[in-house]
């Protein structure tokens, strides 16, 4: 008989939260029992998962003891991850976090399981895996095929990053501001998860700004892709925040070592045979991916692969995928299912 797993939810009542629940069911998670968590605010909501109803429970410090909690999925603000993640490991469960407060440690792997599912033993030594920021994550899914192939030297991307990204509040002031568009009010609209209107606009700038140029998301880019993919080629990324509900965009221009003479037919073999990679490149018939293909799936998509014009080693590639499920919920599972066999296998 297959086991069955005692699961945890910090953050049941948010974006991601509420994501999870869905992969959980749609992916067959082999639930015994379900503890959502959230703030004072959300207690006793109801949320459903595999045909159950389970009540939220408020997050304190003592709320894992004796619930023989198995795995923990946290997914509400590095602060909390920061106080609460040590109650439930002390508790004897895996956590896995979702937010940016362990990606960086040294001790704490950083998984994406079709890039590097063997940094999922390094668990014990914290008790915590850290899931990477959704940017990176559909990213390296498509670098990681192609260093193995050529061996990157240098990496450019250029994000479109959607609402979603900044949580149920940026969702809300797109609709809200397009909503005052049509209504001839645009002028007059509340501007508050954004620096600037997001209706109709695009926004260089995502997170905070940091001393060397770049703000904090695109540094995230630059270093955990590194530590993903156990690797030191460069990495230089722009994030943009676009007018878009779900599912964020990458136009990433990867230059190989000096000597490799890119083989795009190769490339895009190597590319449609990897895990969870759909290939979606016939400009000819206007098939490339875009947000509406990927909302509310569990692939990464790319298309518009081409060699670059100037130069024999650099291609060119745009990547799509959820970034609610694929570059979140969706991970976070597939890590936990990782998780899950390696421990049977010991």
């Amino acid at each position: 008989m297959e086991r069955k797993y005692n699961v945890a939810i910090v953050g049941a009542s948010g974006a991601v939260g509420e994501e999870l629940l869905i992969v959980l069911e749609n992916l067959n998670f082999p639930i015994n029992n379900l503890l959502p968590l959230a703030s004072a605010n959300s207690v006793g909501v109801e949320v459903e998962c595999q045909g159950r109803v389970f009540k939220i429970e408020e997050l304190t410090e003592e709320v894992f003891d004796g619930r023989d909690i198995d795995i923990a999925f946290f997914s509400a603000g590095g602060s909390i991850s920061a106080h609460f993640a040590k109650y439930a490991v002390e508790a004897g469960a895996v956590v896995i976090d979702n937010t940016s407060h362990f990606r960086m440690d040294e001790r704490v792997p950083l998984v994406v399981p079709e890039v590097n599912p063997e940094d999922i033993e390094l668990w014990e030594d914290t008790g915590i895996i850290a899931n990477p920021n959704c940017s990176t994550i559909q990213m390296v899914q498509l670098l990681k095929p192609l260093h193995d192939l050529y061996g990157i030297k240098r990496v450019d991307v250029s994000t479109y990053q959607a609402v979603s990204g900044a949580g149920k509040a940026g969702m809300e002031e797109l609709v809200n501001q397009m909503q005052d568009f049509f209504a001839f009010k645009l002028d007059e609209t509340k501007v508050e998860a954004f620096a600037h209107r997001i209706a109709l606009n695009v926004i260089p700038h995502i997170d905070v700004p940091q001393e060397n140029g770049y703000t904090k998301e695109e540094m995230k880019m630059i270093n955990e892709t590194n530590k993903i993919m156990h690797s030191d080629f460069a990495v230089s990324a722009t994030c943009v925040r676009v007018p878009v509900l779900r599912s964020h965009s990458e136009s990433i221009t990867i230059t190989f070592e000096n000597d490799v003479d890119v083989n795009v037919d190769k490339a895009r073999e190597v590319l449609a045979n990897f895990e969870n990679v759909v290939v979606m490149d016939d400009i000819e018939n206007n098939v490339y991916p875009m947000p509406t293909t990927a909302t509310d799936t569990d692939e990464t998509f790319v298309g518009r692969i081409r060699k670059d014009i100037y130069a024999n080693n650099i291609l060119h590639i745009w990547g799509v995928a959820d970034q609610i499920r694929v570059g979140a919920a969706t991970n976070s599972v597939r890590i936990a299912q990782k998780w899950i066999k390696l421990e049977e296998n010991t």
